[in-house]
């Protein structure tokens, strides 16, 4: 798998929110709103583009307070 934030497919993100406790609660026009506990603050993702863009992927991680490595490690065992 990839040592990089480029080129991660939606879905496999989608997997790694859930796998850190977030649900979507809700889709807006073309924008999935996903919240839990792990989170102060909802994060947004695009539906309609795929491969994430990585500054998404990378403002994320922020509001999850989770490292690169930590998802990176996600990907390779996932």
């Amino acid at each position: 798998m990839p040592n990089s934030l480029k080129n991660i497919p939606l879905r496999l993100f989608r997997e790694y929110l859930e796998y850190k406790g977030l649900h979507k609660i809700r889709t807006v026009g073309g924008h999935e709103i996903w919240a839990g506990k792990a989170v102060q603050r909802p994060i947004v993702l695009q539906s309609h583009i795929d491969p994430i863009p990585e500054f998404i992927i990378r403002q994320s991680l922020r509001t999850l307070k989770v490292s690169k490595e930590d998802f990176i490690e996600f990907l390779k065992t996932g």
